[in-house]
């Protein structure tokens, strides 16, 4: 099969969106119906999620059977819900004796401050999204988990940017693919990782949203924390930024390396967002290995950090204007 630059390349790896294009929130599910190894990495100071210590390599399940990306702040957990009931249905799950019961490790992040607050991911978006799931290459920009993110918030949601959510894959030889997907809700702003340009982020307030590409369009969040207008706003800055993402690899990893893997692809979150990781954001990367191959575990964690970069350059690049934010896919 051509390589379409998804995550979905990664054999074993199917992904499906729900949204509310109105509300501006939903639900990514990445499933892996005949169980994965996984591991998990969470950083920066607000984070939401649901079955990561599970995840620990020192606990007892080995293998997961999807994992849920949603809006919705600490509501949108309950779409994890959703994929437990389809994947109960398919009779896929742990096997307990008495019943299958489906792992489904999940992250949020906020979106409640665009759109509709009163309109987050249910258990019935979360099987929609599993019902949605293919091998097809995911959709991208304002879709799923990204249809309400945005990036650049340090004057909170007046002056930040559109993002969404992005994928990418990179072959690494002999038959094993890296895949990565996330959704892009930072505090920061976004950088190209070769120019280190500010790709999408806060904007000046002495520009106007559809004045893209003018001299000063962005305030340069990173140099701006050091001064006293900084300082200040700070202090009023929201809390409620993520980045949520899944690496996976057609790989046989144990739970340690697949949290090794998880770690290193952190990187590609400070590769791309500056400033990264902050006490403002609470992101979350969780790494699935199919199985099949054989494959060096410091090298697939170098790639899944490269392949996550890519996919957040693109989630920026793929997303429109929506809730009154400016987006690249129509400045573009």
């Amino acid at each position: 099969m051509k390589p379409r630059n998804s995550i979905t390349d990664v054999p074993g790896i199917e992904a499906g969106h729900a949204q509310d294009d109105i509300a501006l929130t939903g639900c990514t599910a990445v499933l892996c119906r005949r169980g994965a190894t996984a591991g998990v990495d969470v950083r920066g100071g607000a984070p939401g999620t649901r079955e990561t210590d599970l995840l620990d390599p020192v606990n007892l399940v080995e293998k997961v059977h999807a994992v849920m990306l949603a809006g919705g702040s600490a509501y949108g957990l309950d779409a994890a819900s959703g994929a437990m009931r389809y994947l109960e249905e398919h009779k896929i799950g742990f096997n307990t004796g008495a019943a299958r019961v489906p792992i489904v490790p999940s992250a949020i992040l906020y979106d409640l401050g665009i759109g509709r607050a009163d309109v987050r991911p249910t258990a019935e978006m979360g099987y929609a999204a599993c019902l949605n799931a293919s091998k097809e290459a995911v959709a991208e920009g304002n879709a799923g988990a990204g249809t309400g993110a945005s990036v650049g918030k340090i004057f909170g949601q007046r002056q930040a940017m559109k993002s969404g959510l992005g994928s990418a894959s990179i072959s690494i030889g002999r038959g094993i693919v890296v895949g990565a997907l996330v959704a892009v809700n930072a505090f920061g702003d976004v950088v190209d990782p070769e120019t280190g340009a500010i790709v999408a982020g806060a904007r000046s307030a002495k520009v106007g949203p559809l004045q893209f590409g003018a001299q000063n369009y962005f305030a340069d969040t990173l140099q701006l924390m050091k001064t006293l207008p900084g300082r200040t706003v700070l202090n009023f800055a929201t809390k409620a930024n993520t980045v949520i993402g899944v690496v996976a690899v057609n790989a046989a990893l144990t739970k340690a390396e697949a949290t090794k893997v998880a770690q290193m692809a952190q990187d590609g979150i400070g590769r791309t967002i500056r400033p990264a990781h902050t006490m403002l954001d609470g992101d979350a990367i969780f790494a699935l290995a199919t199985g099949g191959k054989r494959a060096d575990v410091s090298t697939v964690g170098a790639y899944a950090a490269e392949a996550l970069s890519r996919a957040i350059v693109r989630a920026v690049r793929m997303s429109a204007p929506a809730g009154g934010l400016p987006g690249l896919y129509q400045a573009r």
